[in-house]
C-alpha cells in the first residue's frame, strides 16, 4: 500500500459516508473548515486533498489512519517483508 492508495480509501470512504446520507458535503465542510467546494470536487476527482487536510478532516470524524487500514493490508504487508 502507498500513499495514493490511502489517498484513494480516503476518498471513498468520505464518498461512502455521503452517498449513504450519513454526512452532507456542507455538513462535512461546517466541521472540518474545509470548504464545500472544495469537498464537492476532490469527492467527484477533480481536486486532490493535501495531507495536512486529510490530517484534518480525519481528526475531526475522530479517526486515524488506521482506520482506512484493514486486516488483510496488514497481513500482505508482513508477508512481504
Amino acid at each position: 500500500m502507498d500513499f495514493q492508495e490511502l489517498h484513494q480509501r480516503f476518498i471513498l470512504f468520505l464518498q461512502d459516508r455521503v452517498r449513504s446520507g450519513e454526512i452532507t458535503e456542507r455538513g462535512l465542510a461546517r466541521i472540518t473548515g474545509v470548504s464545500q467546494p472544495h469537498i464537492h470536487n476532490a469527492l467527484k476527482g477533480k481536486r486532490t486533498f493535501s495531507m495536512a487536510t486529510i490530517d484534518q478532516i480525519l481528526n475531526r470524524l475522530h479517526m486515524d489512519v488506521l482506520d482506512l487500514i484493514n486486516r488483510d493490508d496488514v497481513s500482505e504487508w508482513r508477508r512481504r517483508r
